[in-house]
């Protein structure tokens, strides 16, 4: 399996060191990707997320890219319906060009209704702005001039040209653990990028997903684990119940608040999950 890290984007341990040392600390540990979240506006009375204070997802990702080489830039995951889509190619295309081609798009319908009123976006519409989204973004990406007619998104693509276009097709993995959001990703993505679902309970969404999609189509979770505090040997036990299910990676997440204790528990989640790491 492959492994990625959550880079330190939300709450206090954020910062413009932080990132970039956690972004530097995981490409030299070993770690395959580094990875964000998204949240744009956050109603003050949300119990969650925990924190209200979030980098922004793609400026963050780009000051991380900035200080490593090698590592992916992935998006865990982007709420795709909250941005208009040509607007979205244009930042995305250039972060993988400046990157060396190294951006992964999670990308996601979103939960917080709250978030999407004050962004003035209908909520309700959100599945099928997401999927018009998709098509946008890879009409952009690869059609020069760009003509793609729109049935939800208001753009009006009918002969016009948005480069520079990336060298290669991003990759979009899309999240989510619903029937719909597994239905969008055979239908739309790339790859399939699930959440907090244990080996037995993901079994049979990876053999699903196995029958209806090629060789090449990635099947990853996003985890909550804390290697400082919860018990090793469960978690080694998980790394090969996953490995036998048949994941193709991980992103892992540490849960302390303060920023030394986050770098320390990333060393220590990747000594316990390198034995499980395929190059």
């Amino acid at each position: 399996m492959k492994f990625g890290i959550h880079i330190p984007q939300i709450g206090r341990k954020a910062g413009p060191d932080a990132v970039s040392d956690a972004a530097r600390q995981a490409e030299d540990l070993g770690f395959d990707s580094i990875w964000v979240n998204d949240h744009l506006a956050i109603p003050a009375d949300a119990t969650y997320p925990p924190s209200a204070s979030f980098y922004e997802p793609l400026i963050t990702l780009t000051w991380a890219a900035a200080a490593t080489r090698r590592v992916a830039l992935g998006t865990s995951v982007l709420v795709l319906p909250l941005r208009h889509p040509v607007h979205l190619a244009k930042e995305i295309a250039t972060l993988d060009l400046l990157s060396g081609g190294r951006v992964i798009l999670g990308a996601g319908v979103g939960w917080l209704e709250g978030e999407f009123s004050a962004l003035g976006v209908p909520y309700d519409d959100r599945g099928a702005r997401t999927d018009e989204s998709i098509d946008i973004l890879r009409a952009c990406w690869s059609q020069d001039p760009v003509t793609h007619s729109s049935a939800v998104v208001a753009a009006a693509l009918d002969g016009v040209r948005t480069l520079p276009q990336p060298g290669r097709a991003i990759p979009i993995w899309v999240g989510g653990n619903s029937r719909r959001a597994l239905q969008r990703a055979v239908a739309k993505g790339d790859g399939w990028h699930g959440t907090r679902m244990k080996p037995d309970e993901v079994q049979p969404v990876v053999a699903d997903l196995r029958r209806q999609t090629a060789a090449d189509f990635r099947i990853t979770l996003r985890l909550f684990w804390d290697a400082l505090e919860d018990d090793t040997d469960e978690i080694k036990r998980a790394l090969d119940g996953y490995s036998e299910v048949g994941i193709n990676g991980l992103v892992l997440e540490p849960r302390q608040r303060g920023l030394d204790d986050w770098m320390r528990a990333v060393e220590a989640v990747w000594r316990l999950a390198e034995p499980w790491h395929t190059a």
